[in-house]
């Protein structure tokens, strides 16, 4: 159910089309702000609603690598699901098409995709996933959702977008109008630099800098959540082949997405040795 890369064509490079794409975190800036740096790309973090925040890239792989947008933010996505115990929503646009996939947990990621003029091109079993996920409402969300699915002669693909963020209104997202899905990426990256809510986010090549700050291990949720140990070795399991497939592929997007799971693991295995208890004198 991820939708497939798209590729812009060399028309629509010269006619100065612009893929942008937002990613949508269910946490606090605060949450965010620990694992973002690892996607490697510099970033603007605002909040997007009481439980939601918004990472607007500055760059990405897409405009140096002409790799599509779409993969790049379905491997940010999930390497950040994976490595966080909240869901991402990536939102994303170019050209030709817009869609969005939704990544939370191991799960396999879900998405949809419209054609520039709107044509629904998805599933619409995907909607309904979708849903549940993030636990919508299963009769008046879902309903909403459905039309999206439908034929609008009216809607093209940004519009899209839109009406799916009014449902997610419900759901407590509040993006900020100056950082709408759809618009020039050059002035949406501006809009989200003059921003005041927003904090630029530098990626882990500038955070490794000697005096840096390096984002802290998750830890062990209250009430029987996995402990670093078991989080690092199910990070390390989905790190690796992510990175040889990223690699193979010659995808950034994914291998980013693997480098992130293996380093997150890397920090949970050196967390869980500081905090395992000392033992017995014999």
């Amino acid at each position: 159910m991820r939708p497939m890369p798209t590729e812009q064509s060399p028309a629509d490079r010269r006619a100065g089309a612009t893929p942008g794409a937002l990613l949508l975190c269910r946490a606090g800036p605060a949450s965010v702000a620990q694992v973002a740096p690892l996607l490697r790309d510099d970033m603007f973090l605002a909040p997007a609603g009481e439980e939601w925040s918004v990472l607007v890239p500055e760059g990405g792989p897409w405009r140096v690598d002409d790799e599509p947008v779409d993969s790049v933010l379905t491997g940010w996505a999930t390497a950040l699901a994976v490595g966080a115990p909240w869901p991402v929503l990536a939102l994303w646009w170019d050209a030709d098409r817009a869609g969005y996939t939704l990544a939370s947990g191991f799960r396999r990621p879900v998405g949809y995709v419209w054609l520039a003029g709107g044509t629904p091109a998805g599933e619409k079993e995907a909607m309904h996933t979708f849903a549940a996920r993030l636990g919508l409402d299963p009769v008046l969300d879902v309903q909403a959702l459905e039309r999206l699915t439908e034929p609008d002669p009216e809607a093209d693909a940004r519009t899209r977008l839109r009406g799916l963020l009014a449902v997610l209104t419900r759901a407590g997202v509040l993006l900020p109008p100056e950082l709408a899905p759809g618009g020039d990426a050059d002035r949406l990256r501006e809009a989200a630099g003059a921003y005041g809510a927003a904090r630029r986010i530098a990626g882990a090549a500038r955070r490794d800098a000697p005096g840096a700050t390096r984002p802290r291990p998750r830890t062990p949720r209250p009430g029987g959540g996995p402990g670093p140990r078991a989080l690092a070795l199910a990070q390390l399991t989905a790190g690796v082949p992510l990175t040889v497939w990223g690699v193979r592929q010659r995808s950034t997007g994914w291998i980013v997405a693997g480098a992130l799971l293996l380093a997150q693991s890397a920090v949970n295995l050196a967390y869980g040795r500081e905090r395992a208890p000392a033992p017995a004198p014999g």
